[in-house]
């Protein structure tokens, strides 16, 4: 018979059974709790599928819609490339390009209205200005020769240097004397078999021309940027008599004179016209006024800039003592024109940008007279500009109440160009 020991154990047994069962229930109903979800496990697996199914269902159907939107705003990208592309050409790009130019110009002029002046620096930081361009300079410039063109100029008549036409003086011209620095055209690659110099001061000539001005870049060759030039020889075409006739008689009246514009933008609108009056001023009449020095930064388009040290003589003087006719209204006119003696190289811009203190007319540079690489006699520095807007030897300042003509902006640039 049993003494109950079996049925005691059986039953802590079945106690122990009871609270762990107990103790579950009590872990299951307080996640229940923290969780909000009052449900049964089996349940709540569920409602997860359900929402998994949900999100895949949603994300199946704004994958769709993005694919939609991502191809309409190609379709409507590509579309507005296409609007542009086919737009009419107004100076070498398409004209909605060339309005926002005018835009993007017109809100920097509101914003800053050419007045900010360019940092300056310690002489120590500056050096010389390195070589880019040679439009204008392809011939040195015989000194003597050299007169200031100055044309709208008010009561021009009461000045010594007035004349009847400016356009009668004839500027003289030699081959260049000595290369100075590679002048390389950067629309032009490199030459590595043409040098120039001999010996030890043998260098690489991008133009081709031995420095002097008379390779290809002046005779229309491969290595040429002006208009049509390709190097091969063009048919002869036959001229009307009546044709002849005026070209002679053209040539007759130019003289000896070099064609002017014979760059590729062509030449100048602004150009004088023959028998335009005004004033030629000597380099005396020029170094007559307060001289001036500044070291700043020259920027270059491209990408490039240096500390240049300067010196010269503001144009606001020459401004002041030679000052613009007023327009009918009473009013100054509003652009300054500038050009190189042979007409090659020209540029445009408002009379407040020539006004800036910072607008000089440079005769020297790193302490030194120019050279003729770099524009002697007369450049112009204008820090608050690009540097194509920085025209080297000065042939022609006239004043003009319409926006004149601009080298780089017949090619495509913009006329405003500041920095």
């Amino acid at each position: 018979m049993s003494d109950g020991r079996e049925e005691r154990k059986e039953q802590e047994e079945r106690r122990k059974w009871q609270e762990e069962k107990k103790g579950r229930e009590d872990d299951r109903e307080r996640e229940w709790e923290r969780d909000g979800e009052p449900e049964r496990w089996d349940s709540k697996a569920d409602d997860a599928l359900t929402a998994d199914a949900a999100v895949r269902a949603e994300s199946g159907r704004r994958t769709r819609r993005s694919f939609l939107v991502a191809a309409a705003a190609a379709a409507g990208g590509y579309g507005f490339y296409r609007w542009i592309d086919r737009s009419p050409g107004d100076q070498r790009i398409p004209r909605p390009l060339r309005k926002m130019l005018n835009f993007n110009a017109k809100v920097a002029r509101t914003v800053f209205d050419e007045r900010g002046l360019a940092p300056t620096y310690p002489v120590s930081r500056s050096m010389e200005l390195r070589t880019n361009g040679n439009y204008g300079l392809k011939m040195d410039l015989v000194p003597e020769s050299y007169r200031l063109q100055m044309v709208g100029v008010e009561n021009a008549r009461r000045f010594p240097q007035y004349v009847d036409d400016v356009t009668a003086w004839e500027y003289r011209y030699v081959a260049k004397k000595e290369p100075g620095p590679v002048e390389h055209d950067t629309k032009v690659a490199p030459k590595s078999a043409a040098v120039v110099g001999n010996g030890a001061l043998a260098k690489a000539d991008p133009n081709g021309d031995a420095g002097m001005g008379e390779g290809p870049m002046m005779q229309g060759g491969p290595a040429s940027t002006m208009t049509g030039a390709g190097g091969e020889k063009k048919a002869e075409v036959k001229m009307s008599p009546a044709f002849e006739a005026a070209f002679a008689a053209l040539k007759k009246a130019q003289g000896s004179k070099r064609p002017r514009g014979q760059e590729e933008a062509g030449e100048s609108d602004n150009t004088l016209d023959p028998g335009t009056p005004g004033l030629l001023l000597t380099m005396e009449d020029v170094t007559r006024l307060p001289h001036q020095e500044l070291v700043t930064e020259f920027k270059c388009i491209e990408g490039w800039s240096q500390v240049v040290h300067w010196g010269g003589y503001r144009l606001r003087d020459l401004i002041a003592r030679y000052p613009p006719e007023r327009v009918a209204d009473g009013s100054l006119p509003k652009y300054v024109y500038m050009e190189t003696p042979d007409g090659d190289y020209y540029c445009g811009y408002s009379l407040q940008a020539c006004m800036h203190p910072q607008s000089l007319l440079a005769t020297e540079m790193a302490g030194r007279p120019l050279m003729p690489w770099h524009g002697a006699p007369i450049r112009l520095h204008m820090p608050i500009k690009y540097g194509y807007k920085q025209i080297k030897r000065i042939g022609l300042i006239a004043y003009t109440d319409m926006q004149p003509d601009d080298y780089w902006t017949k090619l495509g640039y913009d006329w405003y160009a500041g920095i």
